[in-house]
């Protein structure tokens, strides 16, 4: 199979791209009536049983997907595909990035991408699963195929918890435990970059690289960036993909928008389980807390296949890129398979 060759002179982002400059972006997505885009692969041992959770970027006007894929053991590994158009995918048949080390022997899952504008580095965050513990983890790459692993960003031992919902619905403290994180690929006025990650309430860590990471408090309670405040949220919110930069006419406000995942106890009018896509505003240069909120999920499951799944009830994004004047957001659907919806830019 020949693949597309990528260095440090390929070009990201497309070459139309045109910044936003109101929230939320959107927000009227519409799901593409081909969905799903890509589902398992039987001949593909690595990626036989489930493919869904992808995050994307666009490199040399094609837009990649680093998608998680799960075998018949529900061992996940990282694999990627490329298209011309934003909807038809050629995969790569091998994982770009699988399990090798202790800590990831029930699988490395839910990739989240950006690009170093200086190194031209690719920079993943990935969550390492051992099959009782969640580290999260960084990985480098120069061309998207061949990456270079780094330790957890925290130990196992570390005196971090958090506070979670069992299935349930009982309150439960996890130690240790940290996945999904969502880079800021810009610096901070502070010099430092900043990571939104977590999969209960969102957090904050810290890097001067982009590759070695430290939270801000290990203590919970000092580290709370923002917990679910509506019914539909109301068991856990998680990041999608890198903050997206807004750019104001009249103003130089450092505001991003988050696209993020919730899901629901069933106190409200979604049923118990239930995850669904919103989005929140970020003042960069003001991290204490979002400065607001969508009031309602803009994607949710409706489809057969977003109903009944792996996990039912569910949409879930990592990904989203502006291609050839739209928004393709990209979104698991019942952790079964990958489904894509679209908006005007």
């Amino acid at each position: 199979m020949k693949i597309p060759v990528i260095d440090r002179d390929s070009k990201d982002g497309d070459i139309n791209y045109k910044a936003p400059n109101s929230f939320p972006i959107g927000p009227n997505f519409v799901k593409y009536k081909h969905n799903p885009i890509l589902t398992p692969n039987p001949d593909n041992e690595f990626e036989n049983s489930y493919l869904y959770n992808a995050t994307a970027i666009v490199i040399d006007d094609r837009v990649f997907l680093l998608y998680r894929a799960q075998n018949q053991d529900k061992i996940s590994s990282v694999g990627i595909a490329w298209s011309n158009d934003g909807y038809k995918f050629v995969r790569y048949n091998k994982p770009i990035l699988k399990p090798t080390e202790s800590y990831e022997k029930g699988g490395c899952e839910d990739p989240r991408i950006v690009r170093d504008p200086v190194s031209k580095l690719f920079i993943m965050t990935y969550t390492a699963y051992d099959g009782k513990d969640a580290r999260l983890c960084v990985a480098t790459s120069e061309n998207l195929f061949d990456w270079t692993k780094y330790p957890p960003i925290i130990n196992p031992d570390s005196d971090w918890h958090d506070i979670a919902f069992s299935s349930d619905n009982k309150e439960t403290i996890r130690t240790g435990w940290l996945k999904s994180g969502a880079v800021f690929v810009e610096k901070h006025k502070d010099g430092k970059y900043y990571m939104i990650w977590g999969d209960s309430a969102f957090h904050l860590a810290e890097s001067t690289d982009l590759i070695s990471w430290k939270l801000t408090s290990k203590t919970y309670e000092d580290n709370i960036f923002a917990k679910g405040i509506f019914n539909w949220q109301d068991k856990l919110i998680e990041p999608g993909a890198a903050p997206i930069k807004l750019q104001y006419e009249l103003s130089t406000k450092n505001h991003y928008v988050l696209f993020y995942n919730s899901a629901t106890r069933g106190s409200g009018e979604y049923p118990k389980g239930t995850y669904a896509i919103s989005q929140m505003l970020v003042d960069y240069d003001d991290l204490s807390g979002p400065l607001a909120r969508m009031d309602k999920p803009f994607l949710v499951p409706d489809s057969d296949n977003e109903i009944e799944g792996q996990v039912d009830q569910v949409v879930f994004t990592e990904g989203i890129v502006q291609f050839h004047g739209k928004w393709f957001l990209y979104f698991g659907q019942g952790d079964s398979e990958l489904g894509v919806a679209t908006c005007d830019v």
